[in-house]
């Protein structure tokens, strides 16, 4: 599981099996990178797919391999928890603009099945009316910029500054930034102390650039 202590990177893969297997292939052996199954790589590949993901990190690193499912689940989450936990993922997510009572059940099953639980508050502007309303914390709140918002030039900025405000209340919550894609963006979530930070274009659109762009952002994880 998770080190609170470590910093990661997530690379979130949605290209074809053999583009994701050649990229695997070429990322460092490292601890500190976290694999995703992004929502449009599970849709198309299903458990099978979580399946051979995790396999082919386990095998890069010579341990179990850290997979995250992003389910994105918006109803019915524990059916959705069980599929995943049985394929191989560590850990699945939740969007936080979910009913309150989805999100309290998937918190509950990804327990349940041994997984992180990872609740996502894209376009949620306040996440603590949500994290207040919870019965238990999930393990990870993921602060998350859109792919959209990032592509317009009048979108949202990411929310760096609810970082410590998460983490001064509630202490043992992991802290997930997704939505900036530059090695700035990666610097300034470290720096505002956030634990995992999740970038996906730079890979999908430089695969065959794929060692050089990991090793490049590793050394901005301490």
């Amino acid at each position: 599981m998770l080190n609170r202590k470590s910093k990661y990177l997530q690379i979130a893969f949605n290209r074809s099996l053999a583009d994701v297997r050649e990229m695997i292939t070429l990322l460092p052996a490292s601890e500190k990178i976290i694999i995703e199954a992004g929502t449009p790589f599970i849709k198309k590949y299903g458990q099978s797919g979580i399946s051979t993901l995790k396999n082919w990190w386990s095998e890069k690193i010579h341990k179990p391999g850290y997979i995250v499912a992003d389910l994105k689940c918006m109803d019915r989450g524990s059916r959705e928890v069980e599929a995943v936990a049985t394929a191989g993922a560590s850990a699945a997510t939740c969007l936080g603009l979910a009913p309150i009572a989805t999100i309290n059940e998937f918190i509950k099953e990804c327990e349940k099945a041994g997984i992180d639980s990872m609740v996502d508050m894209m376009n949620i502007e306040f996440p603590f009316e949500i994290l207040q309303k919870l019965k238990k914390l999930p393990t990870v709140v993921v602060l998350h910029r859109g792919v959209d918002e990032n592509e317009n030039k009048n979108g949202k900025k990411i929310p760096h500054d609810q970082i410590h405000r998460i983490k001064g209340t509630y202490g043992n919550v992991l802290i997930s930034v997704a939505g900036g894609e530059m090695p700035r963006d990666v610097v300034r979530s470290f720096f505002n102390d956030a634990d995992i930070t999740v970038i996906w274009k730079s890979f999908y659109e430089n695969p065959k650039n794929t060692a050089n762009l990991a090793r490049e952002f590793l050394k901005l994880v301490k």
